[in-house]
């Protein structure tokens, strides 16, 4: 089975998913200035950019583990669509998360419903790296911390958000920035070594 269609299929997946997120962001109330309206609005702001660097970042590690495969079978198809299903949640949390910041209620409760997407996501991505490194399909040498980071950090900050949602939005993006950086630096190391 060619990974070109998986890929086709999934790269069509994290358009949509990162095309939808524009809908977290509220039209500004007609009734306030638009100034001011426009303003209220920085945590759909923020929700919103957490997100699109969230899906950008699964988007192209997506891309580096597929490459980084010999091959792909039924059972990564299956496991690429569970990952394919959490990307395409997270508009759907991402704008509680942002409806429940402008409200300014429930802020914790949102906070967790995005969390539960993250872990699910998470997970969807650490079932697939599994599988390659058990089946030998990797053409690259696996990094256990970069696939294991996203158990531990995503949980806790899905736990923290009970008691400081603030705290777990930080976590939450800070996660997004350790998975854009680490493979940039992963990879200036390997290309050092070779």
């Amino acid at each position: 089975m060619t990974k070109a269609r998986a890929e086709a299929f999934s790269d069509g997946v994290f358009a949509v998913a990162a095309t939808l997120l524009v809908f977290s962001i509220p039209i500004p109330d007609p009734k306030m200035a638009l100034g001011s309206a426009l303003l209220a609005e920085w945590y759909s702001y923020a929700a919103y950019v957490i997100s699109f660097v969230t899906i950008l970042v699964i988007w192209v590690n997506h891309h580096a583990t597929l490459d980084a495969m010999r091959s792909f079978d039924r059972p990564l198809l299956f496991l690429n669509g569970f990952l394919l299903m959490t990307v395409a949640v997270i508009p759907f949390t991402t704008g509680v998360l942002a409806r429940s910041l402008q409200a300014g209620q429930d802020q914790s409760a949102a906070s967790v419903a995005y969390g539960l997407s993250a872990i699910a996501m998470s997970l969807a991505f650490t079932f697939i790296n599994t599988y390659a490194k058990v089946r030998n399909l990797f053409t690259t040498p696996f990094s256990l911390l970069g696939y294991s980071l996203g158990q531990f950090g995503y949980p806790l900050a899905t736990v923290i958000a009970l008691f400081s949602w603030q705290l777990s939005l930080v976590m939450y993006a800070a996660l997004a920035g350790f998975y854009a950086a680490f493979p940039l630096i992963r990879e200036a190391q390997l290309r050092r070594r070779l």
